[in-house]
Parts: C-alpha cells; sequence; structure tokens
C-alpha cells in the first residue's frame, strides 16, 4: 500500500516560469505577469493564482485548482491558454522559453551535498549533482520531482565594462547582437550532393562557443584604422554560474540541497529506502572533500508510527487475553476475540486499498483506535453466550442460536451508531474534510467489519470452541494430579474466587447507585447539566489546531531584512545567528548533539515590481 506522512490535502496546482533577462520586477511585471494573468484567469477549476516576480528578471504564476482536479489535464488547459499569450510578449522572453508544468506539493525528503573546505564550491556541487545523482534519483519509481535549491548552473557570465563601452562608443544591445550573430548552431549541408562528381562531402560546423577564449575573441566592431575590438576589450569573461541571487551553506561550508518530492499514491518508505541506496553508492564516487547528509526525511517520523502501531497491536492482544481470561475464566474464550481482531484489521487494509487511501498517521491512529473497538463486538458475543450456559445450563451451540437471536440487533444498532458518529466527517468539504475523510472511513470499515465478525465468525468460533463446564463430567477424576499442578490449581481456584466475590460486590454497588438515581432522578440530572456545562467550557477554553503538533527533530526560522539590503549584508547577519547556533552546538550533550546540522539558504526577490525583503530562511537539526 502507499506510505505517505499525511493524506494529500494541497489542492493541484500548475507552474509557469518565464524569464525577461536583464529586466527588473516592475518591467516583468509589467510586460509578462500581466498579460499571462489575464490568458489565464479563468481557465477550468481554477480558485485562484498568484504570481512573483523578481529583480533577476524571472517571473513564476502559480495556478491552483479545486481538489480532485487532474493536474495532469489542469497543466495542458494552463498550457493552452500560455500559448495563446505567446504573442503579446516580449521576444526576448519567447526565446528563452516559457515553461508549464504541474507542481509536486508532498515533499519526503532533503538530501545535501557539502563541501569540506574551499576546494568546490556551490556551481560545482550543483552541477556535478545535476548530471551525476540527479538522473538516478529521477528515475526511482514514485519520485515526481528532485529539485535542488537554487540556480546555480554552469553559465558562460560577461561582465561588461561601462568605460570601455562608453569609450568605444558601444552599447550593452550592440555587444549582445554580436554575440548572437557569432554564437549559434547551423546547419551547412554538403558539397557535391546530386552532382556528377565522385563524392560528397558533409560541412562541418563547430558549433556554440564552449570556452573562455572563444567568447573573448568574438569581434564586435572594426575601426577606421583597420584594427578590430573584441568582447576581451570591453568585458571580462568568465565561466560562472546562471544566478547570484542565492547561496547555500550547510554548517558554514559550501554546499546544495536536494528536494525530493513523491507521486500521488507512490510509497514513501520505499522511495526513501531506493534513494538511501542510490547516495550510498553516489558517496563512494563523490570527489574527495564532499560528503552527503540527509538534513529531512519522513521515513523516520513513519517508521516510528508504523512501530508504534505495532507495539500496540500486541499490547492490544495481551490485554484482550488477560481481560477476557480473568472476566470468563475460559481459556477458549480468549480464543475468539484474538481471531476476530487480525481478521478485522486485515479486511479494514483490504478496503484501505480498495479506496486508494494509504497507509498515513491519521489512518494509522484510526487503526489504533479500531484495535479497542473491534474487541468489543467479539467479546459481547462471548458473554451473552457464556451467560447463556451458566444460567441456563445449555451446551455451546444451542447457548449461541440463543444467544445471537437476543443480541443481534443490539449489535446492528450499536454498529450504525457508532458509525453515524464517524462517517459525516468523511463526508466534510474542503482541505479538512480530504484530509480526515480517511481517518473516519478507515475507522468506519473497521467498526463494520467488526459488527459483521460478530455476526458471523464469532457465534461460529463460539459453537466450536466453547464448552459448558456445568454440562460436563471432569476427566481423571480419580486421578492423582502433580504437586506443580495442584499448586497452580489452588492458586488460580483462590484468585478466580477472590475476583468473582470483590466483582460480585462492585456490581451489587453498582445496582445500588442506580436505584438510588433512579429515586432521586433530580441529582442525575443535575450531575448531567454540569458535565454538560464543563464539557462547554472545555471546548471553549481548549487550545485548537488542525493537526497536533509533533517533534520533527528540526525547527525553521526566518530573518528579514530591511528592504534593499543586499546579498552580502543579509550574509553577514546570518553569520552572526550562525554563530550563536554553534554555541548552542557546543552547550548541547548526549543525544542532542546527535545529527546537529545548520542549513540556510540566501535568496534576494522582488514581488510585483516592489522590494520584500531580503529574507533568510534557516533550518537546524
Amino acid at each position: 500500500m502507499p506510505v505517505a506522512q499525511f493524506p494529500d490535502i494541497a489542492p493541484p496546482s500548475v507552474q509557469v516560469t518565464a524569464l525577461y533577462p536583464g529586466a527588473n520586477a516592475e518591467v516583468v511585471a509589467r510586460s509578462v505577469a500581466t498579460p499571462l494573468e489575464e490568458a489565464v484567469n479563468g481557465v477550468e477549476n481554477m480558485t485562484y493564482m498568484t504570481s512573483t516576480s523578481n529583480n533577476d528578471g524571472t517571473m513564476a504564476l502559480n495556478v491552483y485548482f479545486k481538489l480532485g482536479t487532474d493536474p495532469d489535464l489542469a497543466a495542458v488547459n494552463v498550457q493552452n491558454r500560455v500559448a495563446k499569450a505567446t504573442n503579446l510578449l516580449p521576444t526576448e522572453v519567447v526565446s528563452a522559453g516559457i515553461a508549464t508544468q504541474k507542481q509536486q506539493n508532498s515533499m519526503i525528503m532533503v538530501v545535501n551535498l557539502m563541501a569540506k573546505d574551499t576546494s568546490y564550491n556551490e556551481t560545482f556541487l550543483q552541477n556535478y549533482a545535476k548530471i551525476n545523482i540527479i538522473p538516478e534519483l529521477q528515475r526511482v519509481p514514485g519520485v515526481g520531482q528532485v529539485m535542488v535549491f537554487g540556480g546555480k548552473d554552469y553559465s558562460m557570465r560577461i561582465w561588461l565594462n561601462p568605460d570601455r563601452l562608453a569609450a568605444n562608443g558601444m552599447s550593452p544591445q550592440e555587444v549582445l547582437g554580436a554575440i548572437r550573430d557569432q554564437n549559434l548552431e547551423a546547419a551547412p549541408g554538403r558539397f557535391g550532393e546530386s552532382s556528377n562528381e565522385s563524392f560528397e562531402y558533409v560541412i562541418k560546423y563547430k558549433g556554440k562557443l564552449n570556452k573562455n577564449e572563444q567568447y573573448e575573441n568574438i569581434i564586435l566592431k572594426a575601426n577606421a584604422d583597420g584594427s578590430v575590438l573584441r568582447l576581451k576589450d570591453v568585458a571580462r569573461v568568465e565561466l560562472g554560474a546562471f544566478s547570484y541571487s542565492t547561496q547555500t551553506h550547510i554548517n558554514q561550508k559550501e554546499g546544495i540541497g536536494i528536494a525530493i518530492f513523491q507521486t500521488a499514491g507512490s510509497n514513501a518508505n520505499d522511495i526513501q529506502t531506493e534513494i538511501n541506496r542510490l547516495m550510498k553508492k553516489a558517496e563512494s564516487q563523490l570527489p574527495s572533500g564532499v560528503e552527503q547528509t540527509v538534513i529531512y526525511s519522513t521515513k523516520e517520523y513513519l517508521d516510528q508510527s508504523i512501530d508504534q502501531v505495532k507495539h500496540t497491536l500486541i499490547e492490544a492482544f495481551i490485554l484482550v487475553f488477560i481481560v477476557v481470561f480473568i472476566f470468563l475464566q475460559d481459556f477458549r474464550s480468549t480464543l475468539i476475540p484474538a481471531i476476530a481482531v487480525p481478521v478485522a484489521i486485515i479486511g479494514t487494509f483490504f478496503f484501505m486499498q480498495l479506496f486508494g487511501f494509504s497507509i498515513n498517521l491519521l489512518t494509522l491512529f484510526a487503526l489504533v483506535l479500531a484495535i479497542g473497538i473491534v474487541v468489543d463486538d467479539a467479546i459481547v458475543v462471548v458473554e451473552a453466550v457464556h451467560s447463556k450456559m451458566e444460567r441456563v445450563n445449555m451446551n455451546a451451540k444451542d447457548a449461541t442460536v440463543e444467544s445471537m437471536s437476543e443480541i443481534s440487533g443490539a449489535i446492528i444498532s450499536i454498529t450504525l451508531v457508532m458509525s453515524a458518529v464517524f462517517l459525516p466527517v468523511g463526508f466534510m468539504q474542503g482541505p479538512v474534510g480530504v484530509f480526515y475523510r480517511q481517518f473516519a472511513f478507515t475507522l468506519a470499515i473497521a467498526i463494520l467489519i467488526s459488527a459483521l465478525n460478530a455476526l458471523t465468525l464469532s457465534p461460529a468460533l463460539c459453537a466450536l470452541f466453547l464448552k459448558n463446564p456445568h454440562h460436563e463430567e471432569e476427566h481423571h477424576e480419580g486421578a492423582k494430579p502433580a504437586k506443580k499442578k495442584l499448586v497452580l490449581q489452588g492458586f488460580g481456584s483462590r484468585f478466580f474466587a477472590a475476583f468473582n466475590t470483590a466483582f460480585n460486590a462492585m456490581t451489587n454497588k453498582y445496582l445500588r447507585s442506580v436505584q438510588f438515581l433512579v429515586r432521586r432522578k433530580w441529582i442525575a440530572i443535575a450531575g448531567l447539566l454540569v458535565i454538560t456545562g464543563a464539557t462547554v467550557w472545555m471546548v471553549k477554553k481548549t487550545p485548537t489546531g488542525f493537526i497536533p503538533s509533533e517533534d520533527q527533530s528540526f525547527f525553521v526560522y526566518a530573518v528579514n531584512m530591511p528592504a534593499g539590503t543586499s546579498l552580502q549584508r543579509t550574509k553577514e547577519v546570518v553569520h552572526q545567528i550562525d554563530s550563536i547556533v554553534q554555541k548552542k552546538k557546543k552547550a548541547c550533550t548526549g543525544p542532542e548533539r546527535r545529527r546537529f546540522e545548520y542549513h540556510y539558504e540566501l535568496q534576494q526577490f522582488l514581488v510585483r515590481g516592489r522590494f520584500r525583503q531580503n529574507e533568510t530562511t534557516c533550518g537546524t537539526r
């Protein structure tokens, strides 16, 4: 079955990205974002959309759809709308390309690559990962998207010198035109085709430039004295990164973060197990001085949750065995609930898979509750049969038939009442309804299967397993048992006799208290009103939340700098915070110091043409 941390509640979304080289956020918002928004607005099943325009010329338009919308179909519809707006966009944007893709919302893992020394920088690490690691991760079954934080693709950077440009009477557009004219791919064809010559010659062209020297020798213009002006005369050329707007550090060292997203219906545990295997394989091939770590993984928490369910199942079986054996004082009677519980749980898993549910924290929680509920029906049947055998002195088969004719209606009514409590939760609308639907339906399915077992399986087991001790003679009555067996039987008899005496005394006190409340109804009504009032007061005073918060062994914080702050200044402030965090690391002892990792990402961006802030997102584990 699919395994995930939580049910997929995020609405389907499609992202449109575009690049306007050299434009600021205001220009991007006006010339790129606005035409695309007008074209995409109103696409089928759309709820709302947001767009972000940045000072580096990038634009991201996120379109959100109603829950249940097919994300693939939504991406096609958005792509069709974007195609209609292509003629309204600047030529540079169309040439750079407009990407439309569905968004993956379930991030299950973050893998880091870190350079131990200054031999490798972030640009090298990111390109190494994209060439050698990410292609293998993308081929893992169930992986929907692998994303590297930051844009550090290798690019040929040309840094223009404004003074040299002005001295030579050139503009950046003229330089860009010269680069485009001399840096291109071409299909030169061949010589001698369809001719009388004996041979044909294929013409080869070197293609686009790929070395610094080749770019430096690009001719910009010819001077009047016969000399030529080359690119290296007005600019500095280097092989660098595509964008310098982000920086990622891990434990104060250069590094990158790789986020893995799973597809809907996939098994998160299997995905992460395979990724861990691939990363172990890749670790042996990493350059010297580079290491990999996992800073975030949902597998750890899922494994703990599944282990808790296993422990709960074992504890429930033990408690059921003890309780049934103490109250009914018959080993055969304990076998019936012990058989009924796994049948109900296994049946619940069958219907969970049939309905497309996943094993997540909510369905596991529902199964934990179901364990205690499914036991009740089996115990009710066993107790009813025992009561008939003890009071009417009937054999097991007749007692089972007689008991089921009396309690079948009660079992059905109890099942319907309990199902009516949980089923309406599954029909709630919105994210809350989607989130708790699997929980409600899992619990309701377990209750229904438990009732079916109580009406079919448990009676059959009672008729086969149970025996009436009052109806049969003891075997080997005159045989002398062993001394140890006599001691055990004597202890058991004394224990059960004492338990029955205490239980009967408690039952009598309970009956007297009920009779007292029947005679003085006002006390019962007053107590009910007090309990109801206390419940209402506690509901209003108790803090509310979407889901219970749980410790996942890391925390995230954000540092907001004043508007217009440079990336360098933001980096300096973060290093100060880093020093404080490192002092905390040194103060930690024992388990707290284990896997204490620090990761931060710097990013400078604008939203709709206005400076937002330099923001630092930090996570500590």
